[in-house]
Protein backbone atom coordinates (compact mmCIF):
# COMPACT_ATOMS: atom_id res chain seq x y z
CA UNK A 1 0.00 0.00 0.00
CA UNK A 2 1.11 3.62 -0.70
CA UNK A 3 0.37 6.39 1.37
CA UNK A 4 -0.62 9.67 -0.75
CA UNK A 5 -2.23 11.27 2.05
CA UNK A 6 -2.20 11.86 5.51
CA UNK A 7 -3.93 14.38 7.91
CA UNK A 8 -5.21 14.46 11.60
CA UNK A 9 -8.79 15.06 10.81
CA UNK A 10 -10.66 14.86 14.52
CA UNK A 11 -9.60 15.08 17.80
CA UNK A 12 -12.62 13.92 19.95
CA UNK A 13 -13.65 13.38 23.50
CA UNK A 14 -17.07 12.09 23.07
CA UNK A 15 -19.21 9.60 20.65
CA UNK A 16 -20.78 12.84 19.15
CA UNK A 17 -17.02 14.66 17.67
CA UNK A 18 -16.35 11.01 16.05
CA UNK A 19 -15.69 11.25 11.91
CA UNK A 20 -19.24 10.81 10.34
CA UNK A 21 -19.43 8.08 7.79
CA UNK A 22 -18.29 4.50 7.14
CA UNK A 23 -14.76 4.51 6.63
CA UNK A 24 -12.93 1.71 8.11
CA UNK A 25 -11.11 2.58 11.44
CA UNK A 26 -8.01 0.81 13.30
CA UNK A 27 -7.06 1.44 16.73
CA UNK A 28 -3.93 2.09 18.14
CA UNK A 29 -3.65 1.61 21.83
CA UNK A 30 -0.08 1.34 24.36
CA UNK A 31 1.61 2.29 27.21
CA UNK A 32 2.66 5.90 27.68
CA UNK A 33 6.09 5.95 26.39
CA UNK A 34 5.87 2.39 24.14
CA UNK A 35 6.17 4.40 20.73
CA UNK A 36 2.72 4.88 19.14
CA UNK A 37 3.48 8.19 17.55
CA UNK A 38 6.69 6.86 16.12
CA UNK A 39 4.52 4.13 14.75
CA UNK A 40 2.42 6.22 13.36
CA UNK A 41 4.63 8.14 11.35
CA UNK A 42 6.71 5.38 10.05
CA UNK A 43 3.60 3.64 8.94
CA UNK A 44 2.43 6.51 6.81
CA UNK A 45 6.33 7.69 6.17
CA UNK A 46 5.65 10.96 7.34
CA UNK A 47 8.16 12.64 9.77
CA UNK A 48 6.07 14.25 12.55
CA UNK A 49 2.37 13.63 11.51
CA UNK A 50 2.12 12.41 15.20
CA UNK A 51 3.58 14.56 17.75
CA UNK A 52 6.45 12.61 19.55
CA UNK A 53 6.47 14.23 23.08
CA UNK A 54 9.46 14.35 25.69
CA UNK A 55 6.47 13.65 28.41
CA UNK A 56 4.24 10.63 28.36
CA UNK A 57 0.77 10.78 28.88
CA UNK A 58 0.16 13.84 26.49
CA UNK A 59 -2.27 12.30 24.13
CA UNK A 60 -5.82 13.36 26.00
CA UNK A 61 -7.95 12.61 22.86
CA UNK A 62 -8.95 10.53 20.41
CA UNK A 63 -7.08 11.52 17.30
CA UNK A 64 -8.50 10.27 13.87
CA UNK A 65 -5.27 10.57 10.67
CA UNK A 66 -7.54 9.84 7.80
CA UNK A 67 -5.14 8.33 5.72
CA UNK A 68 -5.49 7.94 1.55
CA UNK A 69 -9.16 9.36 2.32
CA UNK A 70 -9.73 5.46 2.77
CA UNK A 71 -9.35 4.04 6.58
CA UNK A 72 -8.76 6.20 9.65
CA UNK A 73 -5.45 5.38 12.67
CA UNK A 74 -7.09 6.28 16.19
CA UNK A 75 -4.72 7.10 18.36
CA UNK A 76 -5.94 6.95 22.13
CA UNK A 77 -4.66 7.91 25.17
CA UNK A 78 -1.62 5.76 26.38
CA UNK A 79 -2.34 3.52 29.78
CA UNK A 80 0.07 2.92 32.71
CA UNK A 81 1.94 5.92 32.89
CA UNK A 82 1.68 7.31 37.21
CA UNK A 83 2.42 10.97 36.77
CA UNK A 84 -1.47 10.64 34.95
CA UNK A 85 -4.12 11.64 38.06
CA UNK A 86 -6.89 8.81 38.89
CA UNK A 87 -9.46 10.73 37.55
CA UNK A 88 -8.25 11.72 34.41
CA UNK A 89 -7.11 7.77 34.08
CA UNK A 90 -10.43 7.19 34.20
CA UNK A 91 -11.85 9.44 31.86
CA UNK A 92 -9.37 8.05 29.08
CA UNK A 93 -10.55 4.61 30.23
CA UNK A 94 -14.70 5.52 29.83
CA UNK A 95 -13.36 7.48 26.21
CA UNK A 96 -12.13 4.56 25.10
CA UNK A 97 -14.58 1.87 26.66
CA UNK A 98 -17.09 4.07 25.06
CA UNK A 99 -15.60 3.88 21.11
CA UNK A 100 -14.77 0.32 21.40
CA UNK A 101 -18.86 -0.25 22.98
CA UNK A 102 -20.62 1.76 20.13
CA UNK A 103 -18.35 1.95 16.99
CA UNK A 104 -19.32 -0.28 14.01
CA UNK A 105 -16.50 1.58 11.84
CA UNK A 106 -13.50 -0.21 13.95
CA UNK A 107 -11.75 -3.57 12.00
CA UNK A 108 -8.97 -4.33 13.94
CA UNK A 109 -6.88 -2.87 16.92
CA UNK A 110 -3.04 -2.54 16.74
CA UNK A 111 -1.69 -3.11 20.62
CA UNK A 112 1.70 -1.91 21.03
CA UNK A 113 4.09 -3.32 23.50
CA UNK A 114 7.78 -2.65 24.33
CA UNK A 115 9.73 -5.74 22.88
CA UNK A 116 12.42 -4.76 25.22
CA UNK A 117 10.39 -5.85 28.36
CA UNK A 118 8.21 -8.55 29.07
CA UNK A 119 4.38 -7.69 28.67
CA UNK A 120 3.42 -5.59 31.86
CA UNK A 121 0.05 -6.35 33.78
CA UNK A 122 -1.79 -3.32 31.49
CA UNK A 123 -0.74 -4.92 28.52
CA UNK A 124 -2.03 -8.14 29.44
CA UNK A 125 -5.72 -6.30 31.00
CA UNK A 126 -5.73 -4.17 27.68
CA UNK A 127 -5.79 -7.99 25.71
CA UNK A 128 -8.61 -9.63 28.12
CA UNK A 129 -10.10 -6.18 27.76
CA UNK A 130 -10.27 -6.34 23.72
CA UNK A 131 -11.20 -9.73 23.69
CA UNK A 132 -14.00 -9.03 26.04
CA UNK A 133 -15.62 -7.23 23.47
CA UNK A 134 -14.60 -9.97 21.21
CA UNK A 135 -12.40 -7.31 18.91
CA UNK A 136 -9.69 -8.72 16.44
CA UNK A 137 -6.37 -7.44 18.06
CA UNK A 138 -2.59 -7.60 16.43
CA UNK A 139 0.08 -7.25 19.08
CA UNK A 140 2.80 -4.70 17.89
CA UNK A 141 6.24 -5.24 19.42
CA UNK A 142 7.70 -1.83 19.06
CA UNK A 143 11.62 -1.11 19.09
CA UNK A 144 12.98 -4.48 18.22
CA UNK A 145 16.25 -2.58 16.86
CA UNK A 146 17.24 -2.44 20.21
CA UNK A 147 17.51 -5.85 20.84
CA UNK A 148 20.31 -8.40 20.09
CA UNK A 149 19.61 -10.77 17.86
CA UNK A 150 20.47 -13.24 20.69
CA UNK A 151 17.61 -12.44 22.56
CA UNK A 152 15.49 -11.61 20.05
CA UNK A 153 13.84 -15.29 19.84
CA UNK A 154 13.25 -15.66 23.77
CA UNK A 155 11.88 -12.39 23.88
CA UNK A 156 9.44 -13.28 21.19
CA UNK A 157 7.96 -16.38 22.94
CA UNK A 158 7.88 -14.74 26.30
CA UNK A 159 5.35 -12.45 24.49
CA UNK A 160 3.19 -15.75 22.84
CA UNK A 161 3.23 -17.16 26.62
CA UNK A 162 1.88 -14.06 28.70
CA UNK A 163 -0.77 -13.13 25.80
CA UNK A 164 -2.11 -16.53 24.50
CA UNK A 165 -3.23 -15.30 21.59
CA UNK A 166 -7.19 -16.58 20.28
CA UNK A 167 -7.15 -17.64 17.04
CA UNK A 168 -7.08 -14.78 14.34
CA UNK A 169 -5.03 -12.77 16.32
CA UNK A 170 -1.34 -12.23 15.91
CA UNK A 171 1.85 -10.72 16.61
CA UNK A 172 4.16 -8.76 14.45
CA UNK A 173 7.71 -7.53 15.30
CA UNK A 174 8.22 -4.06 14.61
CA UNK A 175 10.85 -1.10 14.35
CA UNK A 176 10.30 2.36 13.66
CA UNK A 177 13.67 2.87 12.54
CA UNK A 178 14.56 0.20 10.66
CA UNK A 179 11.04 -0.09 9.32
CA UNK A 180 10.93 -4.02 10.09
CA UNK A 181 7.13 -4.92 10.06
CA UNK A 182 5.45 -2.04 8.68
CA UNK A 183 4.72 -4.26 5.51
CA UNK A 184 2.87 -6.58 7.17
CA UNK A 185 0.71 -3.96 9.16
CA UNK A 186 0.29 -2.00 5.93
CA UNK A 187 -1.00 -5.33 4.27
CA UNK A 188 -3.47 -6.30 7.40
CA UNK A 189 -4.75 -2.73 6.83
CA UNK A 190 -5.36 -2.82 3.36
CA UNK A 191 -6.94 -6.14 3.15
CA UNK A 192 -9.79 -5.38 5.78
CA UNK A 193 -10.42 -2.16 3.67
CA UNK A 194 -10.65 -3.61 1.03
CA UNK A 195 -13.04 -6.45 3.07
CA UNK A 196 -15.40 -3.22 3.64
CA UNK A 197 -15.83 -1.73 0.23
Amino acid sequence: MKINSVELAVSAVRRSQYPEGSLPEFLLVGRSNVGKSSFINALVNRKNIARISSMPGKTQTLNFYLVNEGFYLVDVPGYGYAAVNRKVQEKFGKMIEEYLEKRENMRRVFLLIDFRIKPTEDDLLMYHFLKYYNIPVTIVATKVDKVGASKKEKNKKAILDAFDLVMGDDLVLFSSVTKLGRDDILKRIEDLVIETI
